[in-house]
């Protein structure tokens, strides 16, 4: 299979740079709409059965009247994220691909997936696509070798997640910390705070030692980190998240009250005592 390196991630900076303006703000025949996707707990499980009227979302501080997304008809895209760093080796990296081969076999007919693999340099090993067993095959041909470019390949997944009209999900798994990205950690925060794609991370470190980085690309974006310690738990790593994906809202409105220009924080809460929230920032 032909393998698109992107030596120096090029095409990472600008997917990064140029995709929020497209795609933080929807044009529908009712004017700009915002979508969130949205995380409802208590007691650290998802909370069911929640309709739009128990959300509460603010605008910059504005109130706003959201309606709620069928999850089921928007589908999901994933982009898996890799880490194949030498520090990978054969019994880790068959397990990393287990892991993969489990979610992808838990997507829906017509749901999407693409890969990305990362060390020194970025590869887009598949582009997204609703053909999985294409993503299957590509797995088979990571390798292990070289240092970590976790900021560029984090940039490239947000990008690559966002496009189409589904809802984006970027997996990204790592065994260690950046040593090799050319693009800074704010710029790609900055970036990050505006896509609608929910980043989860699984690190396979010490708990508590995942990084910043991590922790707050998951934090921009409304997802979160699972450090597993071992990869010998990635498959139910990585098998949660997809199932904790599906258990989450998807709201819209059109921001109304509120200046159109600039930065926008986002608000959102449930109408419910003991209920907490996950969600992205804010937009552009």
């Amino acid at each position: 299979m032909m393998r698109s390196a992107i030596g120096l991630c090029a095409l990472a900076g600008w997917l990064a740079s140029a995709t929020p303006t497209a795609q933080q703000v929807r044009f529908t025949s009712g004017g700009e709409s915002v979508r969130v996707d949205v995380l409802a707990t208590a007691g650290g499980r998802p909370v069911l059965g929640l309709t739009a009227a128990d959300f509460e979302v603010r605008d910059n501080g504005v109130p706003q009247k959201v309606t709620l997304i069928d999850r089921d008809k928007a589908g999901t895209q994933v982009l898996l994220a890799l880490d194949t760093s030498a520090s990978l080796t054969d019994d880790r990296l068959e397990q990393l691909r287990e892991a993969s081969r489990a979610l992808l076999s838990r997507l829906a007919p017509g749901e999407a997936a693409g890969l990305v693999a990362f060390s020194h340099v970025v590869t887009l090993v598949q582009p997204m696509t609703r053909d999985l067993n294409r993503i299957v095959a590509a797995l088979k041909t990571m390798t292990a070798w070289g240092d970590t470019s976790l900021i560029d390949a984090t940039s490239l997944g947000l990008s690559l997640a966002e496009q189409g009209d589904g809802r984006g999900l970027l997996v990204i798994f790592s065994d260690g910390f950046d040593t090799m990205s050319w693009q800074s950690t704010d710029a790609v925060l900055r970036s990050a705070k505006g896509f609608e794609t929910v980043a989860y991370a699984v690190s396979a470190v010490k708990p508590g030692e995942s990084g910043r980085f991590l922790r707050d690309i998951t934090n921009a974006t409304g997802g979160k980190v699972l450090e597993v310690g071992s990869t010998d738990r990635l498959q139910s790593a990585f098998v949660a998240i997809l199932e904790e994906f599906r258990e989450r809202y998807l709201l819209s409105y059109t921001p109304t009250g509120v200046a159109k220009a600039g930065w926008h924080n986002i608000d959102v809460r449930v109408k419910r005592r003991g209920v907490a929230t996950r969600a992205r920032a804010g937009y552009f």
